[in-house]
């Protein structure tokens, strides 16, 4: 009863399984669906940002709604909210492969991102109650582990089904993970002490869902209408601020409020979470960015950039793995840092890739940024929870959570923008020099191909420029996101060497 857990879970590994088998359904639907944006685009004539609302509407949904998790469990229990999330998931899930719109695909999706929001959050918080403290570190390996299982079959397995079968089946493909994690929930997880007399902070909630709504509309439309020239952006960025202000002015007022402020006060907590902030805007963007990279510039099938991406979930998988047993001996400043090197070094070295970039490059730096990515996840959970009290542990998970998302879907509308405006501004340079005076043009092999006085030479000379324009865009996108990870560095001093766990008498 001590960490709110009314009867202990009898079968504690297979109590497990099954939590860790749900958020494999969260996690594999953040990159599964990027592999099949490009048909997806075909099917709805939507354009590139038009596409990225199929990954943005599911975050941003997640992000709403993660922080009711620690509500919704203490008012109705745990183990409800969980059975009732992987059954909506699992519901939405065949709806999202039914949508005949974008509109409607979008709607799906947003009812996939409400209810897998509660899977990740709440799964952490399960496991950190179900075993003692020495053990939560290695059980927050395995949690990461399940968590990122999705990266890991998600891109291959999406890829095949894409090109093999039809896009709607990487959605369809939940249903019977879906069914066996809900088995598996209803038989071994415990439920937990329910307080009826819980309140939600309705004002709270509503002002900080409304101030992250309107800023991600900023971000995805803001390149479209060309920033504050227009006056729905200057609306969007105006209502996000004020709404956000109002959730931190009443958050530190009521007595009850949505999220405790008073998180932000224990060691550690604060600065895990800015990490946390910074490595979602930097992790997110290439899973989302590199299919359609693959798909234009290389004009690779879908099965094969499936599998050029699985590289990726695999460096995922192994630093998470080594992560674990690390922490403890190299402790978190050291494994988080060279996290953050690892995802720099990748960045600045796909910055410097052509349009005839090869295989092995796509391979090696996809399996660098999944080794970063996942040696700075594990032990940035030893700086984020063991100060807490176990009854902030789930609000303290949603609140993690709920700033990862934010970071991710806004470093997606980041690199979606870095891509367009600097793909445009390298194609109008590149267009003053196509004339019938570039003595480049007029001798040799470019003037076999590239022949002005045709139609069909002035139409390949086009889609070269296009393509070199784009090039430009990706070498630039990449290049920001190698910057926000050498800005993460200097936070490394601020972490303190975490104190050693209690013994259990």
């Amino acid at each position: 009863m001590e960490n709110g857990i009314a009867v202990p879970a009898k079968y504690p590994t297979l109590c497990s399984v099954a939590v860790i088998l749900a958020t494999v359904l969260y996690s594999i639907d953040w990159t599964i669906a990027s592999v099949a944006l490009p048909h997806m685009r075909g099917t709805f004539s939507a354009t590139q940002d038009q596409i990225a609302w199929v990954i943005t509407s599911y975050i941003v949904a997640s992000a709403v709604m993660m922080p009711t998790g620690a509500f919704l469990s203490a008012r109705f229990g745990r183990k409800r909210v969980f059975v009732s999330a992987v059954g909506g998931f699992v519901i939405a899930s065949i709806l999202c492969g039914s949508a005949d719109t974008l509109a409607g695909e979008v709607v799906a999706r947003v009812i996939q991102g409400m209810s897998g929001a509660f899977l990740v959050p709440l799964s952490q918080a399960i496991l950190l109650d179900t075993y003692p403290p020495e053990k939560h570190t290695r059980m927050m390996g395995y949690w990461g582990v399940g968590s990122v299982f999705g990266p890991v079959v998600g891109p291959t397995l999406g890829g095949y089904l894409t090109e093999y079968s039809d896009w709607r089946w990487i959605f369809w493909i939940n249903v019977p993970i879906g069914l066996v994690a809900l088995a598996g929930v209803l038989a071994f997880l415990p439920e937990t002490k329910r307080d009826p007399q819980k309140k939600l902070d309705l004002f709270g909630f509503v002002v900080l869902a409304l101030g992250i709504g309107a800023l991600q509309m900023m971000f995805d439309r803001g390149q479209r209408f060309d920033w504050f020239e227009s006056p729905e952006i200057i609306l969007e960025a105006a209502v996000g601020a004020l709404s956000l202000y109002l959730f931190a002015a009443h958050s530190l007022t009521h007595r009850s409020p949505f999220l405790d402020p008073r998180l932000l006060l224990v060691r550690g907590y604060a600065l895990g979470i800015a990490f946390v902030f910074l490595y979602g805007l930097i992790t997110v963007p290439p899973m989302v960015m590199m299919p359609p990279f693959m798909q234009d510039m290389r004009g690779m099938p879908v099965d094969t950039i499936g599998l050029l991406q699985s590289p990726r979930g695999l460096g995922l998988v192994v630093s998470m793995f080594a992560g674990g047993s690390l922490t403890h001996i190299l402790g978190p400043r050291l494994l988080i840092g060279f996290g953050f090197c690892c995802l720099a070094a990748a960045g600045f070295e796909m910055s410097t890739w052509t349009a005839e970039v090869g295989t092995w490059p796509i391979v090696w730096t996809g399996f660098l940024q999944g080794v970063g990515a996942g040696v700075i996840w594990v032990p940035l959970q030893s700086v984020i929870f063991p100060n807490l009290a176990p009854g902030q542990r789930t609000e303290a998970a949603s609140v993690m959570n709920l700033v990862r998302s934010v970071g991710s879907s806004i470093g997606v509308s980041i690199a979606l923008t870095m891509l367009t405006r600097s793909s445009a501004g390298a194609r109008s340079v590149l267009v003053e020099n196509v004339t019938p005076y570039n003595e480049a043009l007029r001798h040799g092999e470019a003037a076999r191909y590239w022949d002005l006085g045709s139609v069909a030479g002035l139409a390949q000379l086009d889609r070269q420029v296009d393509l070199q324009a784009a090039m430009i865009g990706y070498a630039a996108e990449f290049r920001l996101l190698a910057y926000f990870a050498i800005a993460a560095l200097p936070l490394l001093v601020l972490i303190r060497k975490p104190r050693p766990a209690a013994t259990p008498v």
